[in-house]
């Protein structure tokens, strides 16, 4: 007797003519659908899609961690013609994350790939490593890496911990004045990345208030295409300026020693894709990490004083925060480039694949109570930095400056609370952060929840 065909079926069968000829007409659709896609002209983004950037507290919400817990890879929705899958577990992100032959990065399809590029760029090009392929990305990356390794690193740490002791003397300021109150987001978190990232890269630091605007603008897609990319347009073409001042007299900085060192290997668009990377990877995020995990420090009043006076937890500490924040909360769109299986789940040429760092680093399958903070489990590895080859490349810079600020800060004021139990987090930002951290002191050491 004859039974129906179904979708197991299909899957260990050759397809049939007219399914390969269905899949070919959808590819050559798509492929000319994309060429009308232009994601920086997009005013706004539909709720469908975005929802997953909502956080409750400085948790992803109880609807993203069902949907990890019950299908780790998810159809999102349909967005402009293309189905966008969310990938929320920890070992199907590894999978996308970590394959360099299944997946494009290139999103100048999406883009207007005919227009100039952002900061002026012709042809569309954009720069950088996060929208780069091999072979492209496997050589500008492999420029940079020396420069980040901690050897190299090591020549800021004593910079580093200048820049700490003087932003604590601000925030002691602010406490010592008429309202007691400080806010540790203006006076600490965003100030100690942003002069970090100036000494590291060379640039003046005397337009904070403009590139912390641009920084949080170019993670919000609340406001669509035309916000985000904007704000990276504008911040990419101030550095274009910059790279071609470098160029003529090079610096002490990263920049001038790259136009030293390999100078006649790369071009000024790829030199300023580079220095946007490096300069507002490591600047938002570390603001974030930086204001987030003091609010969750004062929240455990009691590992706080531990991280005061104990050299010996400050290091599984700043693991455990990254993994507990993981602050950005998606990593760069994925594009497959043929048909294939995540976690056992078909996904086609032509699809969107996007990786939730935040869901997968608290997926339950890693071990217990991965939603609680617990800075006494036992440290593993985590997505906060990305994996695969297009992990982070200033990890360990970021590390050097949490594990020097944390600490401090809890040294120069072991007394400190919080002042408020809600904190206005942002919405719908790829960069999980908070607007404000207002502290005080007190005779006691209890803290309040951050909202």
């Amino acid at each position: 007797m004859r039974h129906a065909v179904t979708s197991a079926d299909r899957e260990h069968r050759a397809p049939t003519l007219t399914e390969r000829l269905s899949r070919r007409t959808r590819r050559i659709v798509m492929k000319r659908a994309q060429r009308r896609i232009d994601l920086s002209r997009l005013d706004s983004v539909p709720e469908s899609l975005v929802w997953p950037l909502a956080r409750e507290g400085v948790s992803p919400t109880p609807r993203l961690a069902e949907i990890r817990d019950r299908e780790p890879v998810h159809r999102l929705t349909s967005f402009l013609g293309m189905t966008i899958w969310v990938v929320t577990g920890e070992a199907e992100c590894r999978q996308v994350l970590a394959d360099t032959g299944a997946f494009s990065n290139d999103i100048r399809p999406f883009v207007g790939g005919d227009a100039k590029g952002l900061g002026g760029a012709p042809g569309g090009y954009i720069g950088g490593l996060g929208f780069t392929d091999p072979p492209e990305h496997t050589r500008l990356r492999k420029l940079l890496t020396p420069e980040f390794t901690m050897r190299r690193l090591e020549r800021l740490r004593p910079h580093i911990v200048r820049i700490v002791d003087r932003r604590l003397d601000a925030v002691a300021a602010d406490l010592e004045g008429p309202t007691g109150i400080a806010d540790l987001v203006p006076s600490f978190a965003f100030p100690v990345p942003f002069q970090v990232i100036c000494e590291l890269l060379g640039l003046p630091d005397d337009d904070a208030a403009t590139f912390q605007e641009l920084g949080a603008a170019r993670f919000d897609v609340s406001a669509g295409g035309v916000s985000a990319f904007g704000a990276m347009s504008d911040s990419r073409a101030f550095l274009m300026e910059f790279t071609k001042r470098q160029r003529a007299d090079p610096g002490d900085g990263l920049i001038g020693q790259l136009v030293r060192d390999h100078g006649g290997e790369i071009d000024d668009v790829e030199l300023a894709g580079l220095a946007d990377g490096v300069f507002t990877g490591g600047l938002e995020t570390s603001a974030s990490m930086l204001a987030l995990g003091a609010a969750v420090l004062l929240d455990h009043p009691e590992h706080y004083a531990r991280v005061g006076s104990d050299p010996s937890v400050i290091g599984v500490t700043v693991e455990e925060l990254l993994r507990y924040l993981t602050v950005v909360q998606i990593a760069f769109p994925r594009f497959p480039l043929r048909d294939l299986e995540i976690g056992g789940v078909r996904v086609r040429q032509g699809d969107v694949v996007i990786c939730h760092l935040a869901a997968a680093d608290r997926d339950a399958r890693r071990g217990p109570q991965m939603d609680a903070f617990d800075p006494t489990r036992p440290v593993g590895p985590h997505l906060a930095f990305g994996h695969g080859f297009h992990r982070c490349v200033g990890a360990e810079l970021a590390r050097l400056e949490l594990q020097t600020a944390f600490p401090a800060l809890a040294r120069r004021f072991p007394d400190l609370v919080l002042a408020s139990d809600r904190l206005p987090h942002r919405e719908r930002s790829i960069v999980f952060g908070v607007e404000s951290v207002p502290v005080r002191r007190s005779t006691t050491t209890t803290g309040t929840t951050p909202g």
